[in-house]
């Protein structure tokens, strides 16, 4: 069963005038992961395309999608897929992928349908691409690590870099998930912008009770989204995307837009958050 839900592109001026509700209508994913089912989400930011597969023990298969308006959504498109879940297999483009949790697949574009199976939760990433290139899973001792933040300041993390130029080629998909150390609850502070790119987070490993407070919004006019378990925010190239956890939690990070240049972000201090 296919479900697909488009989300049009907000301005930062209507933002600003949205109560709780219509910030989660238009940035919270929500419900993306559920049993014998794809659900997606399809953003007007950079044509990114979010969402889950959950076979629990059967088969899916993901290949028309009306909105992309092509016979197959990987005719135009290249996909990162990553497992959050148990044991399960990706089958496209006449091979088929074992993926462990945490385990990364890219699939070019031209794969053709794609089929998830066995007790996998996979979190799907898509966005337009130009040019076929090879298909590869990645592994999390493949993945390039960039250790960042300290216990003191909450935000001794791992970011794990998997779809990436240091690692492998894509058209212009950048994933990878970041990984927390004892006690340390924030993500991706000093905020930061990148108008070329957008970016959409995937939280999970969240225990039950637990929230992600992710702080979104113009840096002078900053919000806020409540987020619950392998729940997910859109993020804007104009909004800042960070966050604070009541408790443990990996978050999966993916971009589109004009580069996969992972530096290529404008920092904002501290001082100028409001």
């Amino acid at each position: 069963m296919l479900h697909v839900e488009t989300r049009p592109a907000v301005s930062p001026r209507e933002a600003k005038g949205m109560d709780t509700a219509a910030l989660r209508a238009n940035f919270h994913g929500e419900g993306l992961f559920q049993d014998g089912q794809i659900r997606l989400i399809y953003t007007h930011y950079d044509r990114m395309i979010v969402g889950g597969a959950v076979p629990a023990g059967g088969t899916l298969v993901l290949d028309h999608v009306r909105e992309c308006g092509t016979a197959s959504i990987l005719d135009r498109r290249e996909m990162g897929i990553v497992n959050i879940g148990g044991d399960g297999s990706v089958s496209a483009g006449g091979a088929s992928h074992a993926l462990s949790k945490g385990d990364v697949l890219y699939l070019p574009m031209g794969s053709g349908p794609v089929t998830f199976s066995g007790a996998g939760r996979f979190y799907i990433t898509s966005c337009p691409a130009h040019r076929a290139l090879p298909a590869r899973l990645v592994r999390l001792d493949e993945a390039k690590k960039l250790t960042l933040g300290a216990a003191e300041t909450a935000n001794h993390r791992t970011i794990n870099q998997f779809i990436h130029p240091e690692v492998m080629e894509s058209c212009q998909l950048v994933l990878g998930y970041t990984r927390f150390h004892g006690g340390s609850v924030w993500n991706t502070m000093p905020a930061h912008l990148h108008d070329r790119r957008m970016e959409a987070y995937l939280y999970f490993d969240l225990a039950k009770g637990q929230r992600v407070f992710h702080m979104m919004g113009e840096p002078s006019e900053t919000r806020h989204l409540v987020i619950a378990n392998e729940e997910a925010a859109i993020s804007p190239p104009w909004s800042i995307h960070c966050g604070a956890g009541t408790g443990s939690y990996t978050f999966i990070w993916a971009m589109a837009g004009d580069n996969v240049d992972y530096k290529d972000v404008d920092m904002v201090a501290m001082e100028d958050l409001r």
